[in-house]
């Protein structure tokens, strides 16, 4: 008898070893079965209440909605979970949004579809700008309810009856696009159980992001560390240049030129942040270009700096000894202050300006409309 090479053994080995990795992962993620008690939870809300099963004792049913920020389809499923809220909620049914996200385990270009990611603060703020009608709550840290219930996207619902018994769990409907829906799954169990009948569907598949479970957040770091070995360079930028740039005719891109110095205080301590923005916004319809405002002789002193901060987007520097040359070109509206930021539309048109340091989320909320505009993510008509 042939025996088996030592490297076929090894590498049979190693499928089987990755194969019981996977099956152990969706086991621990599996939802919770129907007919399974509610949990126990303590998870601080947004508002600064922390919520106990108690909080909602005289509800006759309770839903727990997993959901988040960064995600466009829960995005596009916001304005149908208040609603639910207001139909529901009059008829004793009790409503918990959790993110169950950890938030070092999402990369940012997972968030090209939106202003805020998923930490505790940037809940707060989504919470009052989107006007909740309920309470969120954060499990991201420990993610020991959702590990107990298991979601497999963002949204999903979990709908507990008055003994707090697990009887629905899936889809909120079955599409994110509002025109396309013909199964108002949730509400049709809502008004089952609340009528003392089974559901006609009591578990269903759902879609959305996936949630950001802790363990990925190694393979954040990873993507790190990878987009930190991109290749960074940067060229010379006459008048014409950045007219050019300016005009935007023809990218079929939002672009923002970003203007900065390395003698510049306010620019220095604010250029990760602009790097971020181009690995949040580059698989968009977007670009970013920086533009150093520097004499020519000076880009021993500005490469090294754009590499040390990983800049692998498109870099200029004033190729012109006529600093007010290229200031008019790529603006004149700009009075030579440092750092300046412009973001202009595919037509040229004039979408953010700023003197000064950047206020990030208002940045975010210019650019993530902008973007929409010109490439609609599939919740857009929700």
């Amino acid at each position: 008898m042939r025996s088996t090479p030592a490297r076929v053994r090894t590498l049979s080995g190693f499928l089987v070893s990755l194969l019981l990795a996977v099956s152990l992962q969706a086991a621990v993620h599996a939802p919770l079965p129907l007919g399974s008690p509610l949990p126990a939870f303590s998870l601080s809300g947004v508002n600064g209440h922390t919520y106990t099963p108690g909080d909602f004792k005289a509800a006759r049913l309770l839903v727990i909605v997993f959901t988040c920020n960064h995600c466009p389809t829960a995005q596009a499923y916001e304005s149908r979970i208040k609603q639910l809220v207001a139909d529901y909620g009059p008829r004793g049914v009790a409503f918990l949004a959790v993110n169950p996200n950890h938030a070092a385990s999402v990369r940012l270009d997972e968030m090209g579809f939106t202003d805020l990611d998923d930490s505790f603060v940037a809940m707060k703020e989504r919470a009052i700008n989107h006007a909740f009608n309920f309470p969120y709550v954060d499990d991201g840290p420990t993610e020991s309810f959702s590990e107990k219930l298991g979601p497999a996207a963002t949204p999903h619902v979990f709908i507990f009856d008055q003994g707090r018994t697990l009887r629905y769990e899936g889809r909120i409907d079955n599409s994110e696009r509002k025109p396309f829906v013909t199964q108002h799954t949730t509400r049709d169990a809502l008004d089952a159980l609340l009528a003392g009948r089974e559901p006609g569907l009591t578990r269903t598949k759902v879609f959305g992001c996936s949630i950001k479970w802790k363990e990925k957040a190694g393979d954040t770091r990873r993507w790190m560390e990878k987009v930190s070995l991109e290749p960074v360079s940067v060229g010379s930028a006459t008048a014409d240049t950045l007219k050019a740039l300016r005009t935007n005719v023809g990218s079929g891109k939002v672009r923002m030129i970003h203007v900065w110095a390395t003698w510049c205080g306010p620019c220095v301590s604010e250029f990760d942040e602009v790097v971020e923005t181009n690995l949040r916004f580059r698989n968009r319809d977007f670009e970013l270009i920086t533009v150093a405002a520097q004499f020519p002789d000076e880009r021993p002193k500005v490469l090294p700096f754009l590499e040390k901060h990983h800049a692998s987007m498109r870099n200029l520097i004033f190729g012109m000894n006529d600093k007010y040359a290229l200031m008019d070109a790529i603006d004149p509206e700009w009075n030579g202050a440092l750092p300046y930021t412009l973001v202009v539309g595919p037509k040229g048109e004039v979408l953010y300006r700023c003197a000064g340091p950047i206020d990030f989320l208002e940045l975010r909320r210019a650019l993530v409309p902008a973007l929409n505009a010109v490439t609609a993510w599939p919740g857009m008509n929700g």
